[in-house]
């Protein structure tokens, strides 16, 4: 931490020094959240490098050194939908769910690997954008909706149909793994 505190005064004086062990230490883990957003490596080193330009032009905004990875986690996010809203066709089904069922596996064979980021790059864009808004940035639907420009009751169903399409998933590879024995 006393790394990140460092640099981190150093960044905000424009020390190019500061802002490269800044950025070496917080590339690899923005990368991957860039990454579960857009599903495409090369757009995602993108989105990184104007997120970290972004956060060097406006470091003055981040007032303590312990707040700055979340504040450029934010950065991450943000740019991320922005990308997505620029570039890509995303539909969404507009079905509104009164009552979310969860889907239970009574299978009791536990899954020894989970390949996230084979799951993320499978998942339709729709479903991962907002799983990704309500389980890793802990949105609220009613925020979901507004960053998304969608309706509270399809950010709802969005995510009802994703964790059915992760528990799907796993199944099918689980079926996979049994018919390879």
């Amino acid at each position: 931490m006393k790394n990140l505190e460092e640099n981190f005064k150093l960044a905000k004086k424009h020390d190019r020094k500061g802002q490269k062990a800044l950025y070496d230490l917080l590339s690899a883990k923005m990368l991957a959240i860039a990454n579960s957003y857009v599903n495409n490596l090369h757009d995602a080193e993108d989105i990184l490098m104007n997120a970290f330009f972004t956060c060097f032009s406006k470091i003055e905004d981040c007032r303590e050194w312990k707040s700055f990875p979340f504040w450029l986690r934010k950065i991450v996010v943000n740019n991320s939908i922005s990308f997505i809203r620029k570039n890509k066709n995303i539909l969404y089904s507009d079905v509104e769910i009164n009552e979310l069922e969860s889907a239970e596996d009574d299978r009791e064979n536990e899954i020894e690997e989970i390949d996230m980021n084979e799951i993320f790059s499978e998942m339709p864009d729709g479903y991962r954008l907002v799983f990704n808004l309500y389980v890793f940035e802990e949105k609220k639907h009613h925020e979901i909706a507004q960053i998304l420009n969608i309706s509270e009751g399809t950010s709802k169903s969005q995510l009802s149909k994703a964790k059915k399409w992760i528990v799907d998933f796993l199944k099918k590879k689980e079926d996979e793994k049994q018919y390879a024995k």
